[in-house]
């Protein structure tokens, strides 16, 4: 991918309310073609359109969803195997609708229900920067196979016109441009809610929940809504914009999965303007109070006492800490040289476990920084549960528990979508329905025959 845009170029681009850029009227195609550069980068595109050591944006990346694994595809200009041979409104067709040039309908794994209020002018920026900034790659990803009856493309129409009715940003006269920055950047390109906010059983977003958090199948996308308890209303403007552009918070907080791809691959190449503005829309919305950990807080972590270990005493979440994380984490657990410490740490006090399950299943790999080692293949699905209790009885919120069999089930991908089960009895009843019609009407003719 070509070099990001130098701060003097950024910092000009955020100062305009949509991103336009700086000398609108200058037709300078490569301006353009900067433009959308930085506006890929917002909505994050390369970290679904690009494959572990793949070309840039070529696709072939698996994404693992309830309903199976859908492949990303190419955006390159490859006119054999991307979107070389898209015009302008096919492009815009597919980003803001989720309908591809040859009709055929495109998963929600790709945002277009938030891109779709890109403004004209990103379009259009975002249009040239991948025709013209780009380089061509002619290779077609392996094609995206779910399971029947998800994989009849064309049943997305009606999902669509129930969920997919975002319309181009309009700014809020009520408010200052740096929040409307903010709400365009959140609400569309960023697309935060993708994650944050909780589906229903349709995988729709819950709009009555914005940002409230939601569970991903495997990780857990937190609260972030200026709720005191259950978001992040007791963060600083200081705390959030550190944590988006660091992927870590003196709140105690560190990125993990999902959101530190984010940070590495979008958030931290972002402008300053640009991070404050997305801080000052989050710290204005509606505050929620679902998903609030339970409130049980550790008073003092108790000191792992090398006797206990020697002589079989230390409990066994004792001893698993000592012998996996001590080194690093220190024994009370206060970190040093640079690692977190854990007492306190934002990591124990979220409704769910799962987040601290994945995290030392797969570790933690930022793009710079100490990274902390995956122990799958370390430890087994009990052991995992008994370290994950004993961090959050002795470290953060000791109402929050989980067990092997839970474990078990994010060590293998998370659950799979109630979706699957209604859409194969549903199949069931409508197949039922039709042997009944068809058995029926044989019976009414055989009878009509017989008088």
């Amino acid at each position: 991918m070509k070099k990001l845009l130098s701060l003097s170029i950024a910092a000009a681009l955020s100062g305009i309310l949509f991103g336009q850029p700086a000398g609108a009227a200058d037709n300078d195609g490569q301006a353009l073609v900067k433009q959308g550069e930085y506006l890929a980068v917002a909505g994050d595109c390369a970290a679904c359109h690009t494959a572990p050591g793949g070309k840039p944006f070529a696709g072939g990346l698996a994404i693992n969803t309830p309903i199976g694994n859908i492949i990303s595809t190419n955006i390159t200009p490859s006119e054999t195997a991307g979107i070389g041979r898209y015009s302008l409104t096919d492009f815009e067709r597919a980003v803001r609708q989720g309908i591809r040039r040859d009709g055929a309908r495109l998963y929600p794994a790709m945002p277009y229900t938030s891109y779709a209020v890109i403004t004209d002018g990103d379009m259009k920026a975002l249009y040239t920067y991948f025709m013209q900034g780009v380089a061509p790659v002619d290779v077609r990803p392996q094609t995206t196979a779910l399971p029947f009856p998800f994989n009849l493309r064309f049943s997305m129409a009606v999902w669509d016109s129930l969920y997919a009715r975002a319309a181009p940003f309009v700014a809020d006269a009520g408010h200052s441009a740096e929040w409307n920055r903010g709400a365009y950047l959140v609400q569309g390109l960023a697309h935060c809610s993708t994650c944050h906010t909780p589906r229903n059983f349709l995988m729709a977003e819950q709009s009555g929940q914005a940002l409230a958090g939601a569970s991903l199948g495997t990780w857990y996308a937190p609260n972030i809504t200026p709720d005191k308890q259950a978001g992040i209303g007791q963060w600083s403007a200081g705390d959030i914009a550190s944590y988006l552009q660091t992927g870590r918070s003196p709140t105690g907080s560190q990125a993990g999965g999902p959101m530190l791809e984010a940070i590495d691959k979008s958030f931290s190449k972002l402008s300053a303007a640009d991070i404050h503005a997305i801080v000052t829309y989050l710290q204005g919305v509606k505050p929620q109070s679902a998903n609030a950990p339970p409130g049980r807080l550790a008073a003092t972590r108790p000191l792992i006492s090398d006797v206990g270990l020697m002589n079989g005493s230390a409990s066994q979440g004792a001893r698993l800490y000592a012998e996996h994380c001590s080194t690093c984490h220190q024994v009370s657990g206060q970190g040093s040289h640079g690692l977190p410490a854990l007492y306190n740490n934002a990591a124990f006090r979220r409704p769910v476990a799962d987040n601290a399950v994945m995290a030392i299943l797969d570790g933690l790999t930022p793009a710079s920084g100490q990274a902390m080692p995956a122990f799958r293949t370390v430890m087994n699905d009990q052991q995992v549960a008994t370290l994950v209790n004993y961090l959050f009885k002795n470290d953060g919120d000791a109402g929050v528990r989980t067990t092997p069999e839970r474990v078990n089930t994010l060590r293998n991908g998370g659950a799979p979508s109630p979706l699957l089960a209604i859409a194969k009895g549903g199949m069931i009843a409508l197949l039922v329905v039709v042997i009944v019609l068809v058995i029926g009407g044989g019976i009414l003719k055989s009878r009509r025959r017989q008088r």
